[in-house]
């Protein structure tokens, strides 16, 4: 933090152009830098370079990091105008999730310019007095001074436009390296034109040696001096003409190596790039955004391939050969054609065997196929060690596929060749030898895609192979919540360009605590994130530390506490009961969770300390903690002897929402009236409130359900509706509107920060869970009951 207090007392000098370009206010405002000064500079952000895309992930969880902890302090500011505009900032951040490594170099970038300015203030402070000029008193620093503006492309739009600084992969549009590309053709264009102008010249020369012998044989029968003779001239024509063809050959053989090595710079971007848009798709399985458009690079590709073409034709049209250049185009060659052929539509990672799957894998140069013979893609499953040796000839079938083969076909339609493999299942897998407790839903394998393909204009054949990302094979349902497990674990904390498929056994909770929240969100499609009361609660329940209350940031957890070794007391592991939730939650409570009507991931203590001093009645949707996939309600309710108590309904499961919404179970309780903190609950989810049922066919009675909880549930009365007058809600005027509250609501922006970092547990002791019954009532009798309630009333 030390920089950042030498920059705080500098800035009051700076004019504001000069701290709007250090500090853009739609890309990293001051603020950030203030509020986050300590954590920024303990950051290694200069490790991050453009060109390096698996740095990506790095950057990813950096980026989250700080729009999480702007939400926390947001929600912990009690100055209303600071709140708001952090919380603007932090989802206006959103937006550099689709570029982090960008935003990570922008990042480096201000910190250098900060050091910059510190280190020439410096100096000027200890300079001799004579040679020394006060800048600060004298005037206010600009950009132009020290040099600190920031790049124009650097400077993003304004926000909700994405920013506009420098892209490294813009799929969509064109490549930054596709002008290097350009820059290619054109050589390749002026080295044709040089050999043109070569065989021009040459023909010129022939021409004038052929006159040249013409004009010998009259000038030595006649005697006439050949120094006052035209043969002079053309003498000179001549050397000339040889000057000019010797001058461009050379020219054109510089021309030729610098095309030769521009060709291999594009070429090991375009590979680099291919890499991280396999990078990508494999990040795409727990939630990072993807764009799995292949046409850009399928046109660098194809692009790429005509250019080695052409430059292999001039050489073959050269005198003298040069064999170095001809070795390295044919190197060039041979990886783009290798490297060309990727799976564009990937198996299901968890595969059960006897079960059909498909997939589809694509081939970036499928137009320069050579005509002829049907190209037909194999594909075979392997297990780790064979993926290692891909090189080699692979060992023992590991697994029996069925429908394991595809044609290579070409789609004029899209301009896209591709080989699908529809209806391809396991009949049988070979596992290897576990280590220790390894189970099978741990061990990894990988479909293997090969064949043998000729490209036009090439004269032999080559091998061309490529692998899928990682699967895990079970034979049973049981397993596939497991199974997913390894999968995530893979997908979240590997490497790029790992051996595979080696992941580490411990990772930062920074970074499960983003791979949580990025594949909460992506499963549940919605924009809600966890917030920084959900993250905590998550990590003492992983750590098993409820008294809790610092940093869980910087602490290891492992693959056994993810999904390996049960949680205390109960009988499944962590990943197990999140992935329940996740499932309710994508199921049922989408629409619930994305407008911030449930609290989520909250523990029972810090249930106690932000309702005890709620009135009665006042209610909070969490996630139950002791059954996988339930929603359960703490409400606060009175005592028999005027005290208050805090209970907790018995959770409900999908089969419980399936029947019954939980808008309508919340309908039903007449025990809960104001959702946390104060809202009428009827204002808040009276849109999720089920239409009256129609009056049956035939002549039948109406049966409907209703929740009833504790006493309730003993008792055949179907519960009263309830008619709130509109003058005795203090939230309504008029009419009841849908939400009260700004969108999305979180009832976690009202609650202290004390309250929520309180260590000890609180002197409470919970009700056992109210049980809950489902009665059937006659919607007749309920009318009249209703009736007669309010008239009574």
């Amino acid at each position: 933090m030390a920089q950042w207090l030498h920059m705080s007392q500098l800035i009051q000098c700076l004019s504001d152009d000069t701290v709007n370009n250090l500090y853009p206010p739609s890309a990293f405002p001051i603020e950030v830098r203030h509020f986050l000064a300590e954590w920024i500079e303990n950051q290694r952000w200069d490790d991050f370079v453009l060109e390096k895309v698996e740095q990506e992930s790095q950057a990813r969880a950096l980026l989250d990091q700080i729009i999480s902890m702007l939400q926390s302090i947001a929600q912990q500011n009690a100055n209303v105008v600071d709140r708001m505009k952090l919380m603007q900032i932090s989802r206006n951040m959103i937006v550099f999730q689709q570029q982090p490594l960008q935003f990570g170099v922008m990042v480096k970038d201000i910190l250098r310019k900060e050091r910059v300015l510190l280190s020439t203030i410096s100096l000027q402070i200890h300079r001799p007095t004579g040679e020394r000029h006060n800048y600060v008193a004298s005037k206010s620093l600009t950009p132009k001074d020290y040099n600190i503006g920031l790049p124009k492309q650097m400077v993003p739009a304004q926000i909700p436009n994405p920013p506009q600084y420098q892209q490294y992969a813009s799929r969509e549009t064109s490549f930054p390296n596709m002008q290097d590309v350009d820059h290619l053709v054109l050589k390749v264009l002026e080295v044709q034109d040089i050999r043109q102008k070569i065989h021009q010249l040459q023909e010129d020369l022939n021409w004038e040696r052929q006159n040249y012998e013409g004009l010998q044989g009259p000038i030595q029968q006649n005697g006439l001096d050949p120094a006052k003779s035209e043969i002079q001239k053309l003498q000179n024509h001549i050397q000339q003409l040889e000057y000019n063809v010797k001058a461009m050959a050379t020219k054109r053989f510089q021309l030729l190596q610098e095309c030769v090595d521009c060709l291999d710079q594009c070429q090991t971007r375009l590979i680099s790039r291919l890499k991280a848009w396999r990078w990508e798709q494999h990040k795409a399985t727990i939630g990072h955004p993807f764009d799995e458009n292949l046409n850009p690079l399928q046109t660098w590709c194809e692009q790429l391939l005509g250019v080695n073409g052409k430059l292999r034709q001039e050489l073959m049209l050269i005198v003298e050969p040069m064999p170095e250049l001809q070795e390295r185009l044919g190197q060039l060659l041979q990886v783009l054609i290798q490297s060309s052929l990727v799976v564009d539509k990937q198996p299901p990672q968890v595969i059960k065997t006897q079960s059909k799957f498909s997939t589809t894998v694509r081939y970036l140069l499928g137009e320069k196929v050579a005509p002829g013979k049907p190209v037909v893609l194999k594909a075979q499953i392997i297990n780790e060690l064979q993926a290692r040796n891909l090189g080699s000839v692979p060992g023992d079938n590991v697994g029996e596929l069925i429908n394991n083969t595809a044609i290579l076909e070409h789609n004029t339609a899209s301009k896209s060749t591709c080989a699908t493999f529809r209806n391809m299942s396991i009949k049988k897998i070979k596992r290897a030898d576990r280590k220790g407790s390894e189970s099978v839903t741990e061990e990894k394998f990988a479909l293997l895609f090969s064949t043998e393909i000729t490209i036009t204009g090439c004269d032999t054949p080559y091998r061309i192979q490529t692998i899928s990302l990682p699967v895990v094979v079970i034979v049973h349902g049981s397993q596939d919540n497991n199974a997913l497990a390894t999968i995530i674990w893979d997908c979240a904390f590997s490497e790029p360009d790992r051996v595979p498929f080696v992941v580490p056994e411990r990772v930062p909770w920074r970074m499960m605590c983003s791979t949580l929240n990025s594949k909460f969100t992506a499963e549940v499609q919605t924009q809600h994130n966890l917030d920084h009361y959900n993250q905590h609660f998550l990590a003492q329940k992983i750590f098993d530390k409820p008294d809790f209350a610092d940093d869980f940031s910087n602490m290891m957890v492992s693959w056994a506490q993810f999904n390996k070794e049960v949680l205390p007391g109960r009988p499944f592991t962590f990943w197990q009961w999140f992935e329940g939730v996740m499932d309710l939650t994508k199921k049922h409570l989408k629409t619930y969770w994305s407008e911030g009507l449930i609290f989520g991931f909250i523990g029972k203590q810090h249930l106690h300390l932000i309702l005890k001093d709620r009135p009665n009645g006042t209610f909070l949707l969490r996630f139950s903690d002791s059954e996988i996939g339930g929603i359960t309600i703490a409400y606060v309710s009175a005592t028999e002897n005027g005290g208050q108590k805090i209970q907790n309904i018995q959770p409900f499961t999908k089969r419980d929402l399936e029947i019954r919404s939980l808008g309508d179970r919340i309908r039903d309780i007449n025990h809960i009236t104001f959702l946390y903190p104060d809202f009428p609950k009827h204002d808040v989810f009276k849109k999720f409130y089920s239409e009256p049922q129609a009056s049956p066919i035939g002549g039948y009675i109406p049966v409907s359900l209703h929740t009833k909880v504790g006493p309730e549930a003993g008792s055949a009365t179907p519960p009263p509706a309830i008619m709130t007058p509109m003058a005795e809600n203090p939230h309504s005027s008029g009419t009841f509107p849908v939400h009260q509250f700004p969108q999305p609501f979180s009832p976690a922006e009202t609650i202290p920060q004390e309250i929520m970092e309180s260590a000890t547990s609180p002197d409470v002791e919970f009700s056992p869970t109210p049980p809950v019954s489902y009665a059937q009532s006659n919607n007749m009798e309920l009318d009249l009951d209703s009736l007669l309630q309010t008239l009574n009333n």
